[in-house]
């Protein structure tokens, strides 16, 4: 539990428009079609629309789809955008070209990542350790993934996975950030117990993709997926990405064997051969629209340095957390999101033990938009490419008055 709302406000404390003067990425707000009479804490659920969206879907739709028809397969690039596009993410998830594929949904790839994890083990271990406070769908499947590959579920709390990995444990499927809480789980040190211990690590990063550096290949992952309509701003729906590690990527097998992942997908071979590489994640026919507004909304991203956006992250709900103990009623709401920077995602939850629904609800029609998980927790998610330290402001004032 965090004591972050009851530290005193320093005296001192820069007010939100000096650190806004200050704020190094204050200028990529004005690349998101964002209406300033709202406050847009949200972004964990559905990240804002980047102008370069519309016009590319507009392009996609009336030249390439419209008079090119068949013919943009090739000399528009649409057979090539999943590698394409999984490279652009790669470079703000820490992996190097040729490891990420973007396509199909969180789900079916949680499910391609650990079904592959066994296999790639081959060795006669079957124990999969989950994270006991994932994400609902993330259990489903593991549960559903060990039942076909004959392995049992074992659900840890996260701090805890890296001494649970024992000579029975195959991989483990851990988030790196808790969708409730907001609490930054140890990639680093998780994926290297596991290692010492044989098994493999597969991780979840929708709620850390684009709001934090991951290093992937710096931390020797061999799996991860995630989702591009939150932190990546993809738009609703938008396909998710699958990162194989280059080494893994010969005996990569995936369960789901689509046409698309075939080495010659266009021989219609009745016997499956695997394609080399990223591709091996592909299944079927890429989501075309959706894959290519993704394309364009990554263009937010060029140039910008992913240290900066963890800076300010940090600094956002840093001072958001200041305002709410300064500003709310004592005892009326308590953060449930790590004080400890190492600790802490892009988000603040707080814990509201009386009418946590209700109190959301007035705070949306007042123009703060959050989100409410139950039973008591409201979630306030922090974008750090469009949230203003004057969004934060507002929104503890907000906060305060509604309580």
């Amino acid at each position: 539990m965090s004591d972050a709302l009851d530290a005193p406000e320093a005296p001192d404390a820069p007010d939100a428009a000096r650190l806004d003067a200050a704020d190094e990425l204050r200028g990529r707000r004005a690349a998101f079609e964002l209406d300033d009479d709202t406050v847009y804490l949200d972004g964990n659920s559905l990240g804002a629309l980047p102008r370069t969206v519309a016009p590319r879907l507009a392009d996609v739709v009336r030249r390439e789809w419209g008079r090119l028809l068949i013919r943009s397969w090739e000399e528009s690039g649409w057979w090539a955008a999943p590698e394409r596009v999984g490279d652009r993410i790669g470079r703000l998830v820490g992996a190097a070209p040729g490891q990420v594929v973007v396509g199909d949904s969180t789900s079916v790839n949680v499910f391609k990542a650990v079904v592959a994890a066994v296999r790639l083990a081959g060795d006669g271990r079957d124990e999969i350790l989950v994270d006991a406070a994932t994400f609902p769908t993330d259990g489903y499947i593991a549960a559903s993934a060990a039942r076909l590959t004959g392995c049992r579920i074992r659900a840890v709390p996260a701090p805890d996975l890296a001494a649970a990995a024992g000579p029975r444990t195959v991989a483990a499927l851990v988030n790196h950030v808790d969708y409730r809480t907001g609490r930054l789980h140890d990639l680093p040190g998780t994926t290297a117990a596991l290692h010492e211990a044989g098994a493999l690590a597969v991780w979840d990063l929708c709620h850390s993709a684009g709001a934090l550096p991951v290093g992937l290949d710096g931390h020797g992952v061999d799996l991860a997926v995630g989702c591009t309509y939150k932190y990546l701003n993809g738009g609703p729906g938008s396909p998710a990405f699958l990162y194989v590690r280059r080494d893994h990527q010969d005996r990569f097998d995936s369960p789901l064997p689509g046409w698309n992942s075939h080495a010659d997908p266009f021989s219609m071979d009745p016997a499956y051969r695997p394609a080399d590489g990223a591709a091996r994640g592909r299944t079927g026919t890429p989501e075309i629209l959706s894959l290519l507004a993704l394309d364009a909304a990554l263009d937010v991203w060029d140039g910008v340095d992913l240290a900066a956006v963890r800076a300010k992250s940090l600094a956002l709900t840093d001072f958001f957390l200041r305002r709410v103990a300064a500003l709310v009623p004592p005892g009326r709401v308590e953060s449930v999101t790590p004080a400890a920077h190492a600790e802490r995602g892009s988000q603040v939850s707080l814990r509201c033990p009386s009418g946590a629904e209700d109190v959301m609800a007035a705070l949306v029609r007042r123009g703060v938009v959050g989100d409410f998980r139950r039973p008591d927790v409201l979630r306030f998610g922090f974008a750090p490419l469009y949230t203003s330290f004057a969004d934060a402001e507002r929104a503890a004032r907000t906060l305060a008055e509604v309580l």
